[in-house]
């Protein structure tokens, strides 16, 4: 006879969220169209609007948030030649958990030619969140990459703070078959104080990197050229073909209006509608 706390283990697993999308796209004649689109449990993917061949997927949470437990999963293929851009529909929370962490597994393969622009909007980790993220990426030699996430811990407008909780997330890029870049950022614990401290993030709670694949100094002059208007802290550097930018601020808008700056000028192409709203 189950006990009354497996009783309540197996109703916790049962309302957990498990989401998933799996996209496709191939490029024909210049443009590019989506061939092969799976979904299920909450996650969807629309596609509002095509330019110049370039297809751009918006990603949806139908379940308004991620709650302790819940496992999503996003993969995203680039056939040789295509183009896509990849957004949220909104800011994701990420809300306290009293038991597991959720996960987020994200899979980006960009093919021969192929450009890849993955532009979701900010997280946001609320007090006593866990979460673990994992992001994979396999590039073709010649293929284009520009990936952003950026997480704000609280809302600064709101007067909240994450006081404590988990956020682990791990990056890892192939190209050609070969890693070419790799981090994993942990913080766990008092997060909070973790942030306040000068060698962290000197007390900023809005957080983003971004990578251009292939990068060179010229991108990194391009991003330099903006630093005058920028709101945030913000550290740019190139080295082996990539360009890694990282924006500190003490609140999401500064976060939001550098990375604005920053993509415009060196996105690779237009912002997403939905990023301008």
């Amino acid at each position: 006879m189950r006990s009354a706390a497996n009783a309540e283990e197996d109703i916790f697993a049962a309302n957990r969220v498990r989401g998933s999308v799996t996209l496709a796209v191939s490029a024909r004649d210049n443009v590019t169209r989506c061939v092969r689109a799976h979904e299920a449990g909450g996650l969807r993917a629309r596609f509002p609007n095509s330019d110049a061949g370039e297809l751009e997927a918006v990603i949806l949470n139908t379940a308004g948030g991620i709650a302790g437990g819940d496992q999503l999963t996003v993969s995203i293929a680039v056939d040789d030649g295509g183009r896509l851009t990849v957004t949220t529909a909104a800011a994701e929370k990420i809300y306290r958990s009293i038991g597991p962490a959720a996960t987020i597994d994200v899979q980006l393969k960009i093919g021969a030619g192929g450009l890849l622009r993955w532009l979701p909007q900010e997280m946001i980790v609320f007090n006593r969140a866990r979460i673990r993220r994992s992001i994979d990426v396999d590039l073709a030699e010649n293929a284009t990459l520009v990936l952003v996430e950026s997480v704000c811990f609280g809302r600064s407008a709101m007067g909240e703070t994450v006081d404590a909780g988990v956020f682990f997330d791990r990056w890892r890029v192939r190209r050609g078959g070969e890693l070419v870049y790799a981090e994993t950022v942990r913080l766990e614990g008092l997060i909070a104080e973790k942030l306040a401290r000068p060698a962290v993030a000197d007390g900023s709670r809005a957080l983003a990197t971004m990578l251009v694949v292939p990068g060179d100094d010229s991108v990194v002059a391009a991003g330099r050229s903006l630093s005058q208007d920028f709101r945030g802290e913000v550290g740019l550097s190139s080295w082996n073909g990539i360009t890694v930018i990282r924006i500190c601020a003490k609140e999401g808008s500064h976060l939001r209006h550098d990375l604005v700056s920053i993509l415009t000028r060196c996105g690779r192409g237009p912002l997403p509608r939905l990023w301008l709203n």
